[in-house]
């Protein structure tokens, strides 16, 4: 079994914010493969489905995205999951926009709900960690991620949606190579590929 956790603010007036990729990548997921209708519970709302053989459960903690952490634990704590079986997808200013890197632990370069997890589950889980860019200056950050996809990028952010959704069995399985590889042609398919990036930055 895996939990898949994605990061965001929970509330109509953050839906479209970048801090909420991780929300929306959930929901496109639940939608794609026909998992079950949106539920409160774990000081969140989960949704249950089976992908490839592999049973999974989307979190979408409702804790604010500082406390992320709390729902997480509550959620690995009642399936009795570890670390290794935490997935997390959440948005990165390190990455240039649409780009997609998955990696295991490491550190959590400023990201408040990855500090909050980290805290209260351990470091050792995986991290799908989708670009939205940075604003340039340390100061603008919190605004960045607070503000709402501009209308000029919501082509990618709905293609990355669906090809992470589309692929994400090869996350339930632990096939990250060919997950990342996956996503990475399927952008670079749509014009959304490694020659947008310094136009990006």
């Amino acid at each position: 079994m895996r939990l898949f956790v994605g990061l965001g603010n929970p509330g109509s007036k953050y839906e479209g914010n970048r801090h909420n990729i991780g929300f929306m990548v959930l929901d496109e997921m639940a939608r794609r493969h026909g998992f079950s209708p949106w539920r409160r519970r774990f000081q969140g709302e989960t949704s249950e489905g089976v992908l490839d053989g592999e049973r999974v459960i989307l979190l979408k903690p409702a804790t604010y995205m500082n406390e992320s952490g709390r729902a997480v634990q509550e959620a690995a704590n009642f399936f009795k999951l570890g670390e290794s079986d935490v997935v997390v997808f959440h948005d990165e200013i390190e990455l240039p926009p649409a780009k997609v890197r998955v990696k295991v632990g490491g550190g959590i370069a400023g990201h408040n709900g990855l500090r909050s997890i980290s805290s209260h589950v351990g470091n050792e889980y995986k991290r799908v960690r989708m670009g939205v860019g940075h604003p340039g200056v340390k100061e603008l950050v919190h605004i960045h991620v607070l503000n709402d996809f501009a209308k000029a990028e919501r082509p990618w952010v709905e293609a990355l949606c669906d090809i992470v959704s589309d692929n994400a069995a090869l996350l339930a399985q632990g096939k990250d190579s060919a997950f990342q590889n996956k996503v990475h042609l399927a952008m670079d398919a749509k014009g959304f590929g490694p020659k947008d990036d310094t136009s990006d930055k």
